[in-house]
């Protein structure tokens, strides 16, 4: 089963774009349901159906959605952690990671927005080397970002 790590509110500690004040909300709910149970069909049944499939390969796991309304537009962010990612030898780079961002967006975000009937402004897909809270920085971190428009069932990338 594929479940958010986290539940509550993410509170920023410093202002960043799309911050609400209250901080983020998350957006598990009974919509999704329907869209965790379809990747739950596609997930490597190798740590109990809790990664999802990227054409890199790599280990990927859902980490939380989160609803952001600031600033008067929403935005979703789906956040995985993917512990391969980096600039080092060996490891998954941007190049490579920004293809499986693409991914992700066309099979989550598209299906989790449509089953919820929500429309927001963008999704952003992040993945992150190790569990970051949101609106902060980690020393070491590896994280990478991406922001797509939805339009026609289909991501379409925007740069930030």
């Amino acid at each position: 089963m594929i479940r958010a790590s986290r539940h509550g509110t993410a509170h920023a500690k410093r202002v960043a774009q799309a911050t609400p004040t209250g901080g983020a909300r998350f957006a598990w709910g009974r919509g999704c349901i329907y869209v965790l149970a379809a990747l739950a069909a596609f997930a490597l049944p190798v740590r109990a159906q809790a990664l999802l499939p990227v054409p890199s390969g790599q280990p990927v796991e859902l980490s939380d959605v989160l609803l952001d309304d600031n600033p008067g537009e929403l935005w979703v962010r789906f956040r995985f952690l993917a512990p391969r990612i980096g600039d080092l030898a060996g490891q998954i780079g941007y190049d490579v990671a920004a293809i499986d961002m693409a991914h992700l967006c066309q099979i989550l975000a598209v299906p989790y927005v449509e089953t919820r009937g929500i429309t927001p402004a963008r999704v952003v897909i992040s993945m992150s080397d190790r569990p970051v809270e949101f609106g902060t920085s980690q020393p070491g971190a590896t994280q990478y970002f991406e922001a797509y428009r939805l339009q026609d069932s289909r991501c379409i990338w925007e740069e930030f």
